[in-house]
Protein backbone atom coordinates (compact mmCIF):
# COMPACT_ATOMS: atom_id res chain seq x y z
CA UNK A 1 0.00 0.00 0.00
CA UNK A 2 1.49 3.32 -1.10
CA UNK A 3 1.70 6.49 0.94
CA UNK A 4 -0.69 8.39 -1.34
CA UNK A 5 -3.30 5.65 -1.10
CA UNK A 6 -2.91 5.51 2.65
CA UNK A 7 -3.35 9.28 2.90
CA UNK A 8 -6.37 9.16 0.56
CA UNK A 9 -8.05 6.42 2.60
CA UNK A 10 -7.41 8.33 5.81
CA UNK A 11 -8.78 11.57 4.39
CA UNK A 12 -11.90 9.91 2.93
CA UNK A 13 -12.53 7.95 6.12
CA UNK A 14 -12.09 11.08 8.22
CA UNK A 15 -14.45 13.17 6.04
CA UNK A 16 -17.13 10.48 5.87
CA UNK A 17 -17.26 9.37 9.51
CA UNK A 18 -15.86 12.35 11.37
CA UNK A 19 -19.08 13.20 13.22
CA UNK A 20 -19.81 9.57 14.08
CA UNK A 21 -16.23 8.97 15.16
CA UNK A 22 -16.12 12.03 17.39
CA UNK A 23 -19.56 11.47 18.95
CA UNK A 24 -19.28 7.73 19.52
CA UNK A 25 -15.62 6.99 20.26
CA UNK A 26 -14.19 10.15 21.74
CA UNK A 27 -16.09 9.98 25.00
CA UNK A 28 -13.48 11.04 27.48
CA UNK A 29 -10.43 13.22 27.61
CA UNK A 30 -8.17 10.17 27.66
CA UNK A 31 -9.65 8.78 24.44
CA UNK A 32 -9.16 12.18 22.80
CA UNK A 33 -5.55 12.22 23.95
CA UNK A 34 -5.00 8.75 22.46
CA UNK A 35 -6.47 9.79 19.11
CA UNK A 36 -4.49 13.03 18.99
CA UNK A 37 -1.22 11.26 19.80
CA UNK A 38 -1.85 8.60 17.18
CA UNK A 39 -2.72 11.20 14.53
CA UNK A 40 0.35 13.27 15.36
CA UNK A 41 2.60 10.21 15.15
CA UNK A 42 1.03 9.16 11.84
CA UNK A 43 1.50 12.65 10.38
CA UNK A 44 5.12 12.80 11.54
CA UNK A 45 5.87 9.38 10.09
CA UNK A 46 4.11 10.29 6.83
CA UNK A 47 6.10 13.50 6.53
CA UNK A 48 9.27 11.60 7.23
CA UNK A 49 8.42 8.88 4.74
CA UNK A 50 7.43 11.39 2.05
CA UNK A 51 11.04 12.47 1.89
CA UNK A 52 12.31 8.88 1.75
CA UNK A 53 12.76 6.83 -1.38
CA UNK A 54 11.65 3.38 -0.13
CA UNK A 55 7.85 3.17 0.15
CA UNK A 56 7.76 -0.39 1.53
CA UNK A 57 10.17 0.52 4.29
CA UNK A 58 8.09 3.55 5.12
CA UNK A 59 4.93 1.44 5.26
CA UNK A 60 6.49 -0.99 7.71
CA UNK A 61 7.88 1.90 9.72
CA UNK A 62 4.42 3.48 9.87
CA UNK A 63 2.81 0.26 11.06
CA UNK A 64 5.46 -0.47 13.70
CA UNK A 65 5.56 3.07 15.06
CA UNK A 66 1.77 3.35 15.17
CA UNK A 67 1.38 0.01 16.94
CA UNK A 68 4.09 0.82 19.50
CA UNK A 69 2.69 4.28 20.18
CA UNK A 70 -0.86 2.95 20.46
CA UNK A 71 0.18 0.22 22.87
CA UNK A 72 2.21 2.63 25.02
CA UNK A 73 -0.54 5.25 25.06
CA UNK A 74 -3.23 2.66 25.85
CA UNK A 75 -1.16 1.27 28.71
CA UNK A 76 -0.52 4.74 30.09
CA UNK A 77 -4.18 5.72 29.72
CA UNK A 78 -5.41 2.51 31.36
CA UNK A 79 -2.97 2.93 34.24
CA UNK A 80 -4.05 6.55 34.73
CA UNK A 81 -7.73 5.61 34.56
CA UNK A 82 -7.22 2.76 37.01
CA UNK A 83 -5.44 5.14 39.41
CA UNK A 84 -8.22 7.73 39.04
CA UNK A 85 -10.93 5.11 39.52
CA UNK A 86 -9.20 3.66 42.56
CA UNK A 87 -8.90 7.17 44.03
CA UNK A 88 -12.60 7.82 43.29
CA UNK A 89 -13.58 4.49 44.85
CA UNK A 90 -11.48 5.20 47.92
CA UNK A 91 -13.03 8.67 48.25
CA UNK A 92 -16.53 7.24 47.83
CA UNK A 93 -15.82 4.52 50.40
CA UNK A 94 -14.51 7.13 52.84
CA UNK A 95 -17.61 9.27 52.25
CA UNK A 96 -19.86 6.22 52.75
CA UNK A 97 -18.05 5.29 55.97
CA UNK A 98 -18.35 8.88 57.23
CA UNK A 99 -22.06 8.96 56.34
CA UNK A 100 -22.63 5.61 58.04
CA UNK A 101 -20.74 6.75 61.14
CA UNK A 102 -22.81 9.95 61.22
CA UNK A 103 -26.01 7.90 60.82
CA UNK A 104 -24.96 5.53 63.61
CA UNK A 105 -24.07 8.46 65.87
CA UNK A 106 -27.41 10.14 65.11
CA UNK A 107 -29.27 6.90 65.79
CA UNK A 108 -27.39 6.36 69.05
CA UNK A 109 -28.06 9.96 70.12
CA UNK A 110 -31.75 9.57 69.24
CA UNK A 111 -31.91 6.27 71.18
CA UNK A 112 -30.24 7.88 74.19
CA UNK A 113 -32.60 10.88 74.00
CA UNK A 114 -35.64 8.59 73.71
CA UNK A 115 -34.46 6.39 76.59
CA UNK A 116 -33.64 9.39 78.78
CA UNK A 117 -37.06 10.84 77.95
CA UNK A 118 -38.73 7.54 78.82
CA UNK A 119 -36.78 7.33 82.09
CA UNK A 120 -37.71 10.94 82.94
CA UNK A 121 -41.37 10.22 82.10
CA UNK A 122 -41.23 7.07 84.24
CA UNK A 123 -39.70 8.96 87.16
CA UNK A 124 -42.28 11.76 86.81
CA UNK A 125 -45.11 9.22 86.56
CA UNK A 126 -43.79 7.33 89.59
CA UNK A 127 -43.44 10.55 91.59
CA UNK A 128 -46.92 11.69 90.55
CA UNK A 129 -48.29 8.24 91.38
CA UNK A 130 -46.58 8.35 94.76
CA UNK A 131 -47.95 11.84 95.46
CA UNK A 132 -51.42 10.79 94.31
CA UNK A 133 -51.22 7.63 96.35
CA UNK A 134 -50.06 9.58 99.41
CA UNK A 135 -52.88 12.10 98.93
CA UNK A 136 -55.40 9.32 98.38
CA UNK A 137 -54.12 7.36 101.37
CA UNK A 138 -54.14 10.47 103.58
CA UNK A 139 -57.63 11.37 102.39
CA UNK A 140 -58.77 7.79 102.91
CA UNK A 141 -57.18 7.73 106.34
CA UNK A 142 -58.84 11.04 107.20
CA UNK A 143 -62.18 9.75 105.93
CA UNK A 144 -61.77 6.54 107.91
CA UNK A 145 -60.84 8.51 111.02
CA UNK A 146 -63.89 10.73 110.54
CA UNK A 147 -66.12 7.72 109.97
CA UNK A 148 -64.61 5.98 112.99
CA UNK A 149 -65.07 9.10 115.13
CA UNK A 150 -68.67 9.41 113.98
CA UNK A 151 -69.27 5.75 114.67
CA UNK A 152 -67.58 6.02 118.09
CA UNK A 153 -69.61 9.10 118.98
CA UNK A 154 -72.74 7.38 117.78
CA UNK A 155 -71.87 4.25 119.76
CA UNK A 156 -71.06 6.31 122.86
CA UNK A 157 -74.33 8.16 122.55
CA UNK A 158 -76.18 4.92 122.02
CA UNK A 159 -74.38 3.31 124.95
CA UNK A 160 -75.16 6.29 127.16
CA UNK A 161 -78.76 6.18 126.07
CA UNK A 162 -78.85 2.43 126.52
CA UNK A 163 -77.23 2.70 129.94
CA UNK A 164 -79.68 5.38 130.91
CA UNK A 165 -82.54 3.37 129.51
CA UNK A 166 -81.27 0.09 130.96
CA UNK A 167 -80.20 1.34 134.38
CA UNK A 168 -82.09 4.49 135.32
CA UNK A 169 -85.31 4.06 133.50
CA UNK A 170 -85.73 0.43 134.50
CA UNK A 171 -85.38 1.29 138.15
CA UNK A 172 -88.06 3.94 137.86
CA UNK A 173 -90.08 1.70 135.65
CA UNK A 174 -89.69 -1.19 138.03
CA UNK A 175 -90.96 0.94 140.87
CA UNK A 176 -93.81 2.22 138.73
CA UNK A 177 -94.49 -1.23 137.36
CA UNK A 178 -94.47 -2.76 140.79
CA UNK A 179 -96.87 -0.17 142.07
CA UNK A 180 -99.01 -0.39 138.94
CA UNK A 181 -98.90 -4.17 138.99
CA UNK A 182 -99.93 -4.22 142.56
CA UNK A 183 -102.74 -1.80 141.81
CA UNK A 184 -103.72 -3.56 138.58
CA UNK A 185 -103.55 -6.93 140.15
CA UNK A 186 -105.76 -5.62 142.84
CA UNK A 187 -108.16 -4.00 140.40
CA UNK A 188 -107.97 -5.79 137.04
CA UNK A 189 -106.36 -9.13 137.50
CA UNK A 190 -103.57 -11.32 136.20
CA UNK A 191 -104.54 -11.24 132.46
CA UNK A 192 -103.86 -7.57 131.94
CA UNK A 193 -100.48 -7.88 133.68
CA UNK A 194 -99.47 -10.66 131.30
CA UNK A 195 -100.39 -8.54 128.26
CA UNK A 196 -98.32 -5.64 129.49
CA UNK A 197 -95.30 -7.88 130.02
CA UNK A 198 -95.60 -9.21 126.45
CA UNK A 199 -95.71 -5.67 125.07
CA UNK A 200 -92.57 -4.71 126.97
CA UNK A 201 -90.70 -7.77 125.61
CA UNK A 202 -91.71 -6.90 122.04
CA UNK A 203 -90.43 -3.34 122.45
CA UNK A 204 -87.09 -4.58 123.75
CA UNK A 205 -86.72 -6.98 120.78
CA UNK A 206 -87.48 -4.17 118.32
CA UNK A 207 -84.82 -1.95 119.88
CA UNK A 208 -82.21 -4.73 119.63
CA UNK A 209 -83.07 -5.33 115.95
CA UNK A 210 -82.73 -1.62 115.15
CA UNK A 211 -79.29 -1.47 116.79
CA UNK A 212 -78.14 -4.55 114.80
CA UNK A 213 -79.36 -3.02 111.52
CA UNK A 214 -77.48 0.22 112.27
CA UNK A 215 -74.24 -1.75 112.91
CA UNK A 216 -74.69 -3.67 109.63
CA UNK A 217 -75.17 -0.39 107.75
CA UNK A 218 -71.91 0.96 109.22
CA UNK A 219 -70.04 -2.20 108.16
CA UNK A 220 -71.46 -1.96 104.61
CA UNK A 221 -70.39 1.70 104.33
CA UNK A 222 -66.81 0.85 105.37
CA UNK A 223 -66.61 -2.03 102.85
CA UNK A 224 -67.93 0.20 100.05
CA UNK A 225 -65.32 2.85 100.90
CA UNK A 226 -62.49 0.28 100.70
CA UNK A 227 -63.78 -0.99 97.33
CA UNK A 228 -63.92 2.58 95.98
CA UNK A 229 -60.28 3.17 97.02
CA UNK A 230 -59.16 -0.05 95.27
CA UNK A 231 -61.07 0.91 92.10
CA UNK A 232 -59.42 4.36 92.08
CA UNK A 233 -55.95 2.74 92.29
CA UNK A 234 -56.76 0.41 89.38
CA UNK A 235 -58.05 3.37 87.31
CA UNK A 236 -54.82 5.32 87.95
CA UNK A 237 -52.69 2.35 86.80
CA UNK A 238 -54.80 1.86 83.65
CA UNK A 239 -54.60 5.58 82.80
CA UNK A 240 -50.79 5.50 83.12
CA UNK A 241 -50.51 2.50 80.80
CA UNK A 242 -53.02 3.86 78.26
CA UNK A 243 -51.46 7.37 78.12
CA UNK A 244 -47.71 6.65 78.35
CA UNK A 245 -47.49 3.75 75.86
CA UNK A 246 -49.19 5.57 72.88
CA UNK A 247 -47.07 8.71 73.48
CA UNK A 248 -43.84 6.69 73.45
CA UNK A 249 -44.88 4.83 70.27
CA UNK A 250 -45.76 8.12 68.49
CA UNK A 251 -42.36 9.59 69.47
CA UNK A 252 -40.58 6.48 68.12
CA UNK A 253 -42.45 6.52 64.77
CA UNK A 254 -41.98 10.28 64.20
CA UNK A 255 -38.27 10.07 65.16
CA UNK A 256 -37.72 7.13 62.78
CA UNK A 257 -39.39 8.97 59.86
CA UNK A 258 -37.31 12.10 60.49
CA UNK A 259 -34.08 10.07 60.65
CA UNK A 260 -34.89 8.29 57.35
CA UNK A 261 -35.69 11.58 55.55
CA UNK A 262 -32.53 13.33 56.82
CA UNK A 263 -30.28 10.40 55.92
CA UNK A 264 -31.82 10.21 52.41
CA UNK A 265 -31.23 13.96 51.82
CA UNK A 266 -27.62 13.71 53.08
CA UNK A 267 -26.91 10.72 50.83
CA UNK A 268 -28.37 12.44 47.75
CA UNK A 269 -26.41 15.63 48.51
CA UNK A 270 -23.07 13.81 49.04
CA UNK A 271 -23.16 11.17 46.30
CA UNK A 272 -24.91 13.05 43.47
CA UNK A 273 -25.74 11.48 40.12
CA UNK A 274 -22.29 11.32 38.49
CA UNK A 275 -21.29 7.67 38.46
CA UNK A 276 -24.33 5.41 38.19
CA UNK A 277 -22.75 2.24 39.59
CA UNK A 278 -21.13 3.93 42.58
CA UNK A 279 -24.29 5.95 43.34
CA UNK A 280 -26.43 2.81 43.25
CA UNK A 281 -24.00 1.00 45.54
CA UNK A 282 -23.96 3.91 47.99
CA UNK A 283 -27.78 4.11 48.00
CA UNK A 284 -28.02 0.36 48.67
CA UNK A 285 -25.52 0.62 51.54
CA UNK A 286 -27.29 3.60 53.14
CA UNK A 287 -30.76 2.04 52.76
CA UNK A 288 -29.57 -1.25 54.29
CA UNK A 289 -27.88 0.57 57.18
CA UNK A 290 -30.87 2.84 57.83
CA UNK A 291 -33.34 -0.07 57.70
CA UNK A 292 -31.20 -2.13 60.08
CA UNK A 293 -30.73 0.84 62.40
CA UNK A 294 -34.46 1.70 62.40
CA UNK A 295 -35.48 -1.93 63.01
CA UNK A 296 -32.95 -2.28 65.82
CA UNK A 297 -34.03 1.04 67.34
CA UNK A 298 -37.72 0.07 67.16
CA UNK A 299 -37.00 -3.32 68.74
CA UNK A 300 -34.85 -1.73 71.44
CA UNK A 301 -37.42 0.96 72.23
CA UNK A 302 -40.29 -1.56 72.28
CA UNK A 303 -38.31 -3.82 74.63
CA UNK A 304 -37.36 -0.87 76.83
CA UNK A 305 -40.97 0.39 76.88
CA UNK A 306 -42.31 -3.07 77.75
CA UNK A 307 -39.71 -3.47 80.50
CA UNK A 308 -40.44 0.03 81.80
CA UNK A 309 -44.21 -0.55 81.73
CA UNK A 310 -43.82 -3.84 83.62
CA UNK A 311 -41.49 -2.19 86.10
CA UNK A 312 -43.91 0.76 86.49
CA UNK A 313 -46.81 -1.60 87.20
CA UNK A 314 -44.72 -3.50 89.76
CA UNK A 315 -43.52 -0.22 91.29
CA UNK A 316 -47.08 1.13 91.54
CA UNK A 317 -48.27 -2.06 93.24
CA UNK A 318 -45.30 -1.99 95.62
CA UNK A 319 -45.90 1.71 96.32
CA UNK A 320 -49.54 1.03 97.10
CA UNK A 321 -48.51 -1.78 99.43
CA UNK A 322 -45.51 -0.27 101.23
CA UNK A 323 -46.23 3.44 100.67
CA UNK A 324 -43.45 6.01 100.74
CA UNK A 325 -40.65 4.08 102.49
CA UNK A 326 -39.62 1.79 99.61
CA UNK A 327 -40.33 4.23 96.73
CA UNK A 328 -36.86 5.94 96.59
CA UNK A 329 -35.07 2.58 96.60
CA UNK A 330 -37.36 1.21 93.88
CA UNK A 331 -36.86 4.30 91.69
CA UNK A 332 -33.06 4.03 91.99
CA UNK A 333 -33.17 0.32 91.11
CA UNK A 334 -35.44 0.95 88.10
CA UNK A 335 -33.21 3.73 86.77
CA UNK A 336 -30.12 1.56 87.22
CA UNK A 337 -31.69 -1.39 85.42
CA UNK A 338 -32.92 0.83 82.57
CA UNK A 339 -29.48 2.46 82.19
CA UNK A 340 -27.71 -0.93 82.14
CA UNK A 341 -30.19 -2.31 79.58
CA UNK A 342 -29.82 0.78 77.39
CA UNK A 343 -25.99 0.65 77.50
CA UNK A 344 -25.93 -3.05 76.59
CA UNK A 345 -28.44 -2.59 73.76
CA UNK A 346 -26.57 0.45 72.36
CA UNK A 347 -23.26 -1.46 72.38
CA UNK A 348 -24.87 -4.42 70.59
CA UNK A 349 -26.49 -2.11 68.02
CA UNK A 350 -23.20 -0.31 67.31
CA UNK A 351 -21.31 -3.61 66.88
CA UNK A 352 -23.99 -5.04 64.55
CA UNK A 353 -24.17 -1.86 62.46
CA UNK A 354 -20.36 -1.64 62.15
CA UNK A 355 -20.09 -5.29 61.06
CA UNK A 356 -22.90 -4.91 58.51
CA UNK A 357 -21.41 -1.67 57.15
CA UNK A 358 -17.95 -3.22 56.78
CA UNK A 359 -19.31 -6.27 54.95
CA UNK A 360 -21.52 -4.22 52.63
CA UNK A 361 -18.75 -1.70 51.89
CA UNK A 362 -16.27 -4.48 51.05
CA UNK A 363 -18.78 -6.14 48.72
CA UNK A 364 -19.64 -2.84 47.04
CA UNK A 365 -15.95 -1.92 46.58
CA UNK A 366 -15.19 -5.30 45.00
CA UNK A 367 -18.20 -5.01 42.66
CA UNK A 368 -17.30 -1.44 41.70
CA UNK A 369 -13.65 -2.35 41.01
CA UNK A 370 -14.70 -5.31 38.86
CA UNK A 371 -17.16 -3.17 36.89
CA UNK A 372 -14.65 -0.35 36.43
CA UNK A 373 -11.90 -2.72 35.28
CA UNK A 374 -14.34 -4.31 32.84
CA UNK A 375 -15.36 -0.89 31.49
CA UNK A 376 -11.69 0.11 31.14
CA UNK A 377 -10.88 -3.10 29.27
CA UNK A 378 -13.86 -2.55 26.95
CA UNK A 379 -12.80 1.07 26.44
CA UNK A 380 -9.17 0.05 25.74
CA UNK A 381 -10.33 -2.56 23.25
CA UNK A 382 -12.51 0.09 21.62
CA UNK A 383 -9.55 2.48 21.34
CA UNK A 384 -7.39 -0.23 19.78
CA UNK A 385 -10.11 -0.98 17.25
CA UNK A 386 -10.44 2.72 16.41
CA UNK A 387 -6.68 3.09 15.96
CA UNK A 388 -6.53 0.00 13.77
CA UNK A 389 -9.39 1.33 11.65
CA UNK A 390 -7.68 4.71 11.36
CA UNK A 391 -4.41 3.06 10.32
Amino acid sequence: MSINRLCGLAVRHSLRDREKFVSVRVRTLFDLVVVVVVVVVVVVVLVYCSSSSSSSCCSRTVVVVVVVVVVVVIVVVVVIEVIVVVVVVVVVVVVVVVVVVVVVVVVVVVVVIIVVGVVVVVIVVVVVAVVVEVVVVVAAAAAVVVVVLVVVVFVVVVVVIVVEVVVVVPVVLVVIVVVVVLVVVRVVGVVVVTVVVVVVVVVVVVVVVVVAVAAAVVVVVVVVFVVVVVVEVVVVVVEIVVVVVPVVLVVIVVGGVVIVVVVALVVVRVVGVGVVVVAAAVVVVVVVVVVIAVVVVVVVVVVVVVVVVVVVVVVVVVVVVVEVVVVPVVVVIVVGVVVVVVVVVVVVVVVVVVVVVVVVVVVVVVVVIVLVVGLLVVRAVGVVVVVIVVV
